[in-house]
């Protein structure tokens, strides 16, 4: 097992894979991980559906296009769920407020999605595999995925996590520098611009040099090109129509 400072300092995605099974007990790691996250209210607003069926990795690959979906031993898909307490409440015959058609119900599931994410993904990357989140598996067709991984009314997707030994090991991607993410007691506005030209040249240095496929891309405008392909997504109405019908 890797230290904590090595799996966290040293991640970086992976996009190709060995053919190599991953051994049960590692998985058995991955999954005990993933339930012990720490969620809101300890309510576990959340499930993972695990993918190792070749041909349904297919399916969602040609959905998505993204070829690491089909060459990962095990695709992990990340949900915002709450069809679980709903059944359970139900079953109690206990009152359900509408909490899932609220905003704040909306973010809890996909907070408790997301750590339960970060949670396979160190386990994962602390035994030694490679990892790589795949947005997506979210916004690429919601309802298509949906439907293939069967999934019920009060539940959508998050993101997906594919995992399998690597087959390659790119350069580590820079970072914002500390005093751009992490600011002391109050957020600090000053040179903070100057902070990110200097980061936006270094990414551009990095695409440039690094192992493997070169770019002339900076980081501000190739991050906005990603916004504004974004904003061709609709996933308001996406969730809204898995029952997650946002009123406040």
């Amino acid at each position: 097992m890797k230290t904590v400072k090595d799996t966290l300092l040293q991640r970086r995605s992976i996009r190709r894979y060995e053919r190599e099974p991953i051994p049960q007990e590692t998985m058995d790691l991955i999954y005990e991980a993933i339930r012990n996250t720490p969620t809101s209210y300890n309510g576990q607003q959340f499930s993972v559906i695990d993918v190792t069926d070749q041909s349904l990795k297919e399916q969602i690959y040609e959905l998505t296009s993204q070829k690491q979906i089909k060459t990962c031993n095990h695709f992990l898909v990340f949900c915002a769920d709450y069809h679980k307490i709903k059944n359970l409440a139900h079953a109690k015959d206990i009152d359900f407020p509408p909490f899932e058609k609220t905003l704040d119900g909306v973010i809890v599931g996909i907070v408790d999605a997301a750590l339960a994410m970060m949670s396979a993904l160190t386990a994962a990357e602390a035994a030694g595999l490679g990892t790589c989140c795949i947005g997506y598996t979210r916004t690429a067709a919601p309802e298509a995925v949906s439907k293939l991984l069967s999934l019920p009314q009060d539940t959508f997707i998050v993101c997906g996590l594919a995992i399998g030994v690597p087959r390659e090991m790119p350069d580590l991607k820079p970072k914002q520098p500390l005093e751009a993410v992490v600011h002391s007691n109050t957020y600090r506005d000053e040179n903070l611009t100057d902070t990110l030209l200097a980061y936006d040249k270094e990414i551009e240095e990095y695409n440039r040099t690094r192992a493997g496929s070169k770019s002339d891309n900076d980081w501000a405008s190739h991050i906005v090109d990603y916004y504004r392909m974004a904003m061709d997504y609709r996933m308001l109405s996406a969730i809204r129509r898995r029952g997650f019908d946002v009123e406040n």
